[in-house]
């Protein structure tokens, strides 16, 4: 297998998680992502993996019984909602989270058995709005937090870098580790915004002191600003910590054409942020790095966005 093999993490039936008529978070960005990746030239690169569902005893490295079993019941019931009014569910919605985290686990598996040397999940639903006992923001499970425990479970490894790039903060991911002085939580998002946290000030508690960094930025930024952070301050974190896996919170919601938010990103922004993170990797964590979709809700800006990132994780456009 060549050592730049990227791992595509799909399954259909992550379109079976339903969350009502007109909700943003729809299947519909799945199929538009599959659909232009098909007619992509590197569609044939990419090793698809095809995920299983995760055991719950791995959900348990981050969320506790009480709040597995609430998700389980509350979609067994039949109900829309989770917890807030923007978490829309179905009936099928726990299975369907379950194989998202599946889709981490296996993608774990395969970048440190060498099968894979980057991933990109195409999961439903997102997860860095999850708490550990709390959905929100369309999250059920917190899908990179859970891989960050799992990877230090299973292979034993210390430090994981996760750089969160959703265009709203990721409130689930920074405070189920902001006392871990091993895991190093970075987010650029529009401040301020939902869900209100990602201040400067919030830099991590106790032995975590430090290793929570917020870039916030204002309504309307775009190439400049973020391009200023990767290429002159991203760097320089990640090599200090020296992780042992870097993990991307990839939502593509900062986009110029994205209706959720106010920001100005270029779809050639997203290349150049994924090629300097991929350099990175290659210079502190062997390459290893996973990338998990997070939002990302004007459907033709999503999937050109998907693609970019792709052909950057693989290396295919160079």
């Amino acid at each position: 297998m060549l050592p730049n093999r990227t791992g595509f993490i799909y399954i259909p039936d992550y379109l079976n998680h339903l969350t009502g008529t007109g909700h943003p978070e729809s299947p519909q960005r799945l199929t538009s992502i599959v659909n232009r990746l098909q007619k992509s030239p590197m569609w044939e690169k990419l090793e698809k993996v095809s995920p299983t569902s995760a055991n719950p005893e791995i959900i348990k490295l981050v969320h506790p019984d009480y709040y597995i079993e609430h998700v389980k019941t509350t979609c067994d019931m039949g109900y829309s909602y989770l917890d807030s009014g923007d978490t829309g569910i179905c009936v099928d919605s726990h299975r369907v989270a379950l194989l998202a985290v599946g889709g981490m686990v296996g993608a774990i598996d395969g970048l440190f058995t060498g099968e894979l040397h980057t991933a990109f999940c195409a999961v439903r639903p997102p997860g860095h709005h999850a708490e550990v006992d709390t959905a929100m923001g369309f999250c059920l499970f917190n899908n990179v937090a859970i891989a960050a425990r799992y990877a230090q479970s299973r292979y034993e490894i210390q430090k994981v870098l996760i750089l969160d790039w959703d265009v709203h903060h990721g409130n689930g991911t920074q405070h189920i580790f902001e006392r871990d002085p091993n895991i190093f939580y970075i987010s650029i998002h529009q401040y301020p915004f939902y869900p209100g946290t990602g201040s400067q000030e919030e830099t991590g508690y106790g032995e975590g002191l430090g290793t929570t960094i917020n870039f916030p930025l204002s309504v309307g930024c775009g190439d400049k600003e973020y391009l200023d952070i990767f290429q002159n301050k991203i760097p320089d974190i990640v090599m200090k910590f020296s992780p042992e896996l870097i993990i991307l919170s990839a939502g593509f919601d900062a986009h110029q054409l994205d209706p959720m938010a106010g920001m100005e990103l270029s779809t050639d922004a997203y290349r150049e942020m994924t090629q300097i993170m991929v350099k990175l990797a290659t210079e502190v964590s062997n390459g290893k790095l996973l990338s998990s979709l997070e939002g990302g809700y004007n459907l033709t800006a999503l999937a050109e966005s998907v693609e970019t990132h792709l052909m950057s994780l693989g290396q295919y456009d160079e």
